[in-house]
């Protein structure tokens, strides 16, 4: 024990090469990563491709409906049994990642690749309304796991790493490096770490190139947004308000529905996959647009430009189709479905402005944007995030104010209705579940950062006034870049840089009660 204590003291010491050497771990996750999200992107693209030809193909003949419906539900099986023997893989595979972060779970990386490749894309096949970035983040962490466990990395190094593989996942699904590295800060990692940054920037830009060497440097979404006149800037509260009301709304209807499929016990997991499967099966043969992520869907709003009616309709469908496909548990991502959905928010209410308040018909394209980053917001609760991630999609610098309005205004209407983000919420569930696990190296010991905001009740107060736990320490204060040695009669304040040493046997529930008191 003690050695180990004098290793982890040791690499606080020497830090001559700590930032060469970051770059260089942040260039291996980058590789993995973005070549892993890669093939990921590929297998998906030729799944939905070859689903569509297939529908086009029996859709007119009710033998061969049927058929492929038996099909889609035998695929259903194949898919709940790869849950059931790699039960992480299931899902989106953001609150997987966010609780290995937090110490809770340990999963087997090369288990959850294998099996998420497969299922995810046997789901992708089957039509299930799902997307692809979740799994990408997932990807990216276990891809960054993977290397940690080769090279051998110690968990502290590990931890990191697996937070920046998750940010490099999503910077190669969606092309967009920048919310990658906001990602992993607001929502995967919660908290200030110069190492963390470092190292998810090098691996957010390394994938984000490995992804456009393959597909090109193209935006995921091809809208031309047009400026808003600032007479009509009071439309921006009102579509903020309406999008913070559906994102809490959407965040309770998705959880209950997840809880209550979950709740059917009496009904084996690999009957209701069959049920969930077949019934994608059914929708694909009558109302295509709405399956897979919604790529079908967003073709159709920018070239047919259809009508409020046709934009309502599909909404709906696709709303309701995305909340019985995810609540099943399978092996797909929310992000992307719910970019669709806020595009189509958005498109509806430019649509009604335009009969109501004289809203220019072209400014349709404008409130699709508008309308993915302000669901966004108020669903996953990351509003720096969804600003940055919808400016890279769309490419267009235009709508950056708009979009930091309407992000903010719908965050702060879906925090003051009391409702749970939602990734927060599927966490909360993977903690206290049967995925839960203990890692194996419980007696190695884990650096973790914390910075002391403006506003905390340890602003002021000397270390040794507050109780930290006994299973951790202080070891180093930073302080507007000078290095403090801690001591008991060391005053804190606002802005101070916290670097503790924790127990891994006790890291979920001391690194939890360090935060909570940091944030008081």
């Amino acid at each position: 024990m003690e050695k180990k204590i004098k290793s982890t003291l040791r690499k606080l010491k020497h830090k001559k090469y700590e930032g060469f050497l970051l770059i260089i771990r942040g260039i291996e996750i980058g590789i993995a990563a973005g070549l892993l999200c890669v093939l990921y992107r590929f297998l998906l693209s030729k799944a939905e491709e070859y689903l569509y030809r297939i529908i086009d193909y029996v859709k007119n003949s009710p033998a061969q409906s049927a058929l492929w419906v038996f099909l889609a539900a035998a695929l259903g099986a194949v898919v709940a049994f790869i849950i059931k023997r790699v039960p992480d893989a299931g899902g989106s595979g953001i609150p997987n990642v966010t609780a290995e972060i937090n110490g809770h779970v340990s999963a087997c990386w090369w288990k959850v690749i294998i099996a998420k490749l497969f299922g995810s894309t046997i789901s992708v096949f089957s039509g299930l309304s799902l997307g692809r970035e979740g799994p990408s983040i997932q990807f990216g962490a276990m891809a960054a796991k993977g290397v940690a466990k080769i090279t051998r990395a110690d968990s502290t190094t590990e931890l990191r790493m697996i937070g920046s593989g998750a940010g490099a996942g999503l910077a190669a699904a969606f092309n967009a490096p920048l919310a990658g590295v906001m990602f992993v800060l607001e929502e995967i990692y919660r908290t200030f770490d110069k190492a963390v940054i470092c190292m998810a920037v090098v691996a957010a830009v390394t994938a984000d190139f490995i992804s456009k060497l393959f597909f090109g440097q193209g935006t995921v979404f091809s809208y031309q947004p047009e400026t808003i006149p600032l007479r009509l800037y009071w439309l921006l509260l009102l579509f903020g308000i309406i999008a913070g009301v559906f994102g809490a709304f959407y965040n309770t209807f998705m959880i209950a529905l997840r809880d209550l499929f979950r709740k059917i016990k009496k009904v084996p997991q690999w009957i209701k996959f069959i049920f969930v499967f077949a019934v994608s099966g059914i929708v694909g043969l009558f109302l295509p647009q709405v399956l897979c992520g919604g790529h079908t869907m967003v073709q159709t709003l920018i070239e047919d430009q259809p009508s409020l009616s046709v934009i309502l309709a599909l909404f709906t469908a696709k709303f309701i189709f995305g909340a019985f496909s995810f609540s099943s548990g399978a092996p797909g991502g929310t992000l992307y479905p719910m970019c669709v959905l806020g595009a189509y928010g958005g498109a509806a209410f430019a649509q009604a402005a335009a009969g109501l308040f004289g809203l220019g018909d072209s400014m349709w394209q404008t409130f699709a944007v508008l309308g993915m980053a302000g669901l966004f917001a108020s669903i996953v609760r990351a509003p720096l995030t969804g600003i940055i991630l919808v400016f890279e999609i769309t490419g267009n610098i235009n709508t950056l104010l708009p979009l930091a309005a309407v992000s903010l205004i719908s965050y702060a209407i879906a925090d003051a209705l009391g409702n749970t983000p939602f990734y927060v919420s599927l966490a909360e569930r993977i903690t206290s579940g049967e995925n839960a696990k203990n890692d194996s190296r419980q007696s190695e010991k884990i650096l973790k950062t914390y910075v002391i905001p403006v506003g905390s009740k340890l602003d002021g107060k000397p270390i040794s006034a507050t109780e930290w736990g006994r299973h951790c320490i202080i070891v180093s204060v930073e302080r507007e870049g000078i290095t403090v040695t801690p001591k008991g009669d060391t005053v804190l304040k606002s802005g101070d840089t916290l670097v503790f040493m924790i127990s891994r046997r006790h890291f979920a529930s001391d690194s939890k009660r360090i935060q909570d008191l940091i944030e008081k």
